[in-house]
């Protein structure tokens, strides 16, 4: 085989089928390494790039298969180095600009070993990746290139006269095979004949290319199928990742529309039950019915501008007054007391909006209902550590075990509220209620007081190349 540029001495078949095995592990790794970094996965995900992004997806390509070329000009180790597939997937993956940089920036440890050949070689295999994704019909075309001859020319027979995803699977594959025999080529053409008289004397001016060959026609072949997996490899490591990040952001998006859903559930509820207060109200006070109305105007631009899954505490606390102000107004001053006992280091900390008003609601109309004298309804928060602890409790008729699972269960408010906590924190919540028969009933809520930004949505991934 050929190394460090030079047409050096024929290793055994042996030999040089355990470097290129190698090379297809060294592909395998670095695919395995680019993957772990969130901003190289954001950028590659991307359908479409401005400029500085491309460049910047062109630099990790760059870095991480320049390392190989530098370590096999250091180490005078061929294995390492993968610089033509690598430029080839900067440009199928990244577009014309991510090909081209790539390519002249990975070859630099190569110029600088005098092989001058190698910074056109790979910026000419970056186009010609580039070239190939301009002919992908679409992106998944190019993630679900597979690696087995048979089955690409399967797809290709299969699908001839129909899609033509099968096409473009066997013009890459073809593509891919060309590049690997015209790199040999061109390094016989530049170092002449395989079996150099002088090889190792062969001064570093005029070590054009590195390449790989070899007088066996089974190492030949090996060389060309090595290429085919040191690109088809990565590629499905990286479609791996990408189908993660699909599924991620599919149950992300299912979660926002079961948020929504509950949420729309509990304003029309809310709604329906407070405009039949104000009913009950227009024939006996109508001033009363009057402040009414202004109270639920007050509420109604208050959830009209509210867009966001969590609010401050003491946002959430004002709603509640509003809407207290309005059952005050019903039962009168004498009837229903609130109690507050709201710990200030719990009034910036988040909560998701429109959780305490179904519990608010659920104690003033049935934990007090019944009572002539009226009842309390208590309203206290605290923190414990990294732990936000919320409590909604009255001093009402209560419940029995048999009423409060049918309460829970049955209910829109309580299983409303639980439903919006297990989506929004999974299992990092949790939801009490304690009631008894004459004594009231209390609904605690336990929630981490720090969650995670939520994440941006990922780009549509599956958009038609332009």
């Amino acid at each position: 085989m050929v190394g460090d540029g030079v047409v050096g001495t024929i290793e055994s078949q042996q030999q040089s089928l355990v470097i290129l095995l190698v090379r297809v592990g060294v592909a395998a790794a670095l695919a395995s390494i680019l993957v772990r970094f969130e901003s190289f996965k954001k950028l590659l995900f991307q359908p479409r790039r401005t400029a500085r992004q491309g460049l910047q997806l062109a630099g990790f390509f760059a870095v991480m298969f320049g390392v190989g070329m530098a370590v096999r000009v250091l180490l005078h180790y061929k294995a390492p180095d993968i610089g033509l597939e690598g430029a080839l997937l900067a440009g199928l993956l990244g577009g014309w600009l991510t090909g081209a940089a790539a390519g002249g920036l990975m070859s630099l440890p190569a110029l600088l070993n005098g092989e001058l050949l190698s910074p056109p070689v790979l910026v000419l295999a970056g186009l010609a990746g580039a070239a190939a994704r301009r002919l992908s019909p679409a992106v998944d075309d190019i993630w679900h290139f597979s690696p087995f001859v048979d089955m690409n020319i399967y797809r290709w027979y299969q699908r001839r006269f129909g899609k033509p995803r099968g096409d473009w699977q066997m013009l890459f594959f073809v593509l891919i095979v060309l590049l690997q025999i015209g790199y040999i080529l061109l390094g016989r053409l530049a170092h002449g004949p395989l079996l150099y008289p002088y090889a190792a004397g062969i001064p570093a001016a005029h070590r054009w290319l590195f390449y790989l060959d070899s007088t066996s026609n089974v190492v030949k072949f090996a060389i060309v199928v090595a290429g085919v997996a040191c690109v088809s490899i990565p590629l499905k490591v990286w479609k791996s990742a990408r189908n993660e990040a699909i599924v991620e952001e599919q149950q992300r998006l299912l979660a926002e529309a079961r948020l929504a859903a509950l949420t729309s559930q509990i304003n029309p509820h809310f709604l329906f039950n407070t405009l039949n207060s104000i009913a009950s109200l227009i024939r006996l006070d109508q001033e009363l019915a009057r402040v009414m109305v202004q109270k639920l105007s007050s509420i109604l631009r208050r959830l009209l501008r509210r867009q966001e899954a969590f609010c401050p505490l003491s946002d959430e606390l004002s709603f509640i007054d509003d809407y207290l102000d309005i059952e005050v107004v019903r039962f009168g001053r004498d009837k229903l007391r609130i109690v507050k006992e709201i710990d200030p280091a719990t009034a910036d900390l988040a909560v998701p909006s429109m959780i305490l008003q179904p519990l608010v609601e659920n104690s003033v109309r049935h934990g007090l209902r019944g009572g002539l004298d009226g009842g309390t309804v208590r309203i206290a928060s605290r923190r414990q550590g990294n732990r936000l602890r919320i409590e909604v409790a009255d001093d009402g008729e209560g419940m029995s075990e048999e009423a409060l699972a049918a309460a829970d269960s049955a209910g829109i408010g309580l299983s409303n509220v639980r439903e919006r906590l297990q989506v929004l924190y999974g299992g990092g919540f949790q939801f009490r209620i304690t009631s008894s028969p004459g004594r009231g009933t209390s609904v605690e809520i336990d929630l981490p007081v720090e969650m995670e930004t939520p994440v941006q949505p990922l780009p549509y991934l599956g958009q038609r190349i332009g």
